[in-house]
């Protein structure tokens, strides 16, 4: 999977970029744990009320909701292994998972803007 930088509010950190089917579905599932300045960028191929859940997912997560222009529509807490569907505030493009509290440990908010988007592959 690729990585790119993306960048909030000055706060600067690596993302996975799934941008194919086969990578969204997998998302981070299985894993033990995630570096601190890292996360995932998921890549829809069109803007939608999309969704996340944490089947199979052992880290607790934060995840925001982007829409095209990279502006946070809302940021959602995901508890481990659950069925519960955590949905984007209005359209989304992306969505960008990082470890649990990541956001709000660093006052980055609803409104807020994400930078480097465009170097995410095209998704598929």
């Amino acid at each position: 999977m690729p990585t790119i930088n993306l960048k909030i509010s000055g706060h600067t950190f690596f993302a996975e970029v799934a941008y194919t089917q086969k990578y969204r579905t997998r998302g981070l599932m299985y894993r033990k744990s995630m570096d601190q300045n890292s996360g995932m960028l998921f890549v829809f191929p069109e803007t939608g009320r999309h969704s996340l859940w944490m089947v199979n997912t052992n880290i607790p997560l934060s995840v925001a909701f982007l829409d095209e222009s990279g502006t946070i529509l809302n940021i959602v807490d995901m508890s481990p292994r659950t069925k519960t569907k955590h949905s984007a505030a209005s359209t989304a493009k992306y969505a960008l998972e990082m470890n649990l509290g990541w956001f709000k440990a660093r006052k980055i908010k609803k409104g807020q803007h994400v930078t480097g988007l465009g170097k995410a592959p095209t998704a598929k």
